[in-house]
């Protein structure tokens, strides 16, 4: 049985970051497992925020290895974020695992995948089954609107949980 449903949006504005997360974990096409799953936490001390989409265990164990490597680097996101992802991709075991995360901090926000991806996207960024709809609405709220990052967030889940089946409103956000 495949278990997905995640969404996860990350804004950036006005030297603020806000990562939501909905709460549904869904069990192939037709079963909610769990309405209320915290996929979004903080790491370093409270310094970093990571949202994470995927299968929960690889997505834990890729928050332990992150945050090893912001201890590492003294808390320098993107040398970790690039340092997890070489790992990530270059690690046998690491290799097969199958989750995406968005990391911020004061100094930026990145996308990083398994396939040894760091992206930083200039304000806004999505993944999961909901992302594409929450990447949208973000980027309109953040257009036309004098929102904050924070509203932003919570908004465009709301949003993505309107459409997407595999979203919910049961909504965690963490700022930075």
């Amino acid at each position: 049985m495949e278990i997905r449903g995640t969404t996860i949006v990350a804004v950036r504005r006005d030297g603020k970051t806000a990562i939501a997360g909905d709460g549904q974990v869904t069990a192939g096409q037709t079963t909610i497992m769990k309405n209320n799953a915290v996929k979004v936490r903080r790491l370093y001390d409270d310094k970093v925020v990571v949202g994470f989409a995927g299968s929960v265990a690889d997505a834990f164990t890729l928050c332990e290895r992150f945050e090893e490597m912001l201890r590492k680097y003294a808390g320098n996101l993107m040398r970790s974020s690039v340092e997890l992802a070489q790992l990530w991709r270059s690690d046998k075991i690491m290799r097969k695992l199958e989750a995406m995360m968005i990391v911020a901090s004061e100094e930026g926000m990145f996308l990083v995948d398994g396939t040894g991806n760091v992206i930083e996207p200039d304000d806004v960024c999505a993944i999961g089954s909901g992302g594409n709809y929450a990447l949208s609405a973000a980027r309109a709220l953040l257009r036309n609107t004098n929102m904050t990052a924070r509203e932003i967030a919570e908004e465009s889940l709301r949003i993505a949980g309107e459409i997407c089946i595999f979203t919910n409103d049961h909504v965690t956000v963490e700022e930075v």
